[in-house]
């Protein structure tokens, strides 16, 4: 892992995960992620990225807040690592970082959400340690009803 580094995306740079969010989900459209992008980045939102030299290769959106439950904790939000990148350990290497950072802040947890058709990050996330206490519900709001 000697050419790998692992930041805080600068806000003015939010637009340069764009091309790995798609490799994720592309039903979302480059306009509307331009559109949603700046908006979270002024809110509870930072992006961890990482890259292998200049290239990035690995991106995870991290929430913060406090919940009732379990105090002060972070929700990584779509953990991506390049497809040409996977199954190298860089996955557990960037949590790894992620959960040190977060520490950093005070957070005493982490949630997450996976999408129920990503049965491999399922077993990833079971290997560092997460448990399934519930399930994560979605009401689209907007008039088509559809989830982009």
């Amino acid at each position: 892992m000697q050419n790998i580094t692992i930041k805080i995306l600068p806000k003015e740079n939010i637009f340069d995960i764009i091309p790995l969010l798609q490799q994720l989900n592309d039903k979302t459209t480059t306009k509307l992620l331009k559109s949603r992008l700046p908006e979270m980045t002024e809110q509870n939102y930072e992006c961890a990225v990482m890259y292998d030299k200049d290239k990035l290769i690995g991106v995870c959106g991290i929430w913060y807040m406090t919940r009732h439950y379990i105090g002060k904790s972070m929700e990584i939000d779509h953990v991506i690592i390049d497809t040409n990148y996977q199954s190298k350990g860089l996955g557990k290497y960037f949590l790894k970082w992620i959960y040190k950072h977060a520490k950093s802040k005070g957070c005493e947890a982490s949630e997450l959400n996976a999408y129920t058709s990503n049965p491999k990050s399922h077993k990833f996330y079971y290997n560092e340690g997460y448990n399934i206490y519930g399930f994560h519900f979605l009401k689209v709001l907007r008039d088509d009803g559809e989830f982009y």
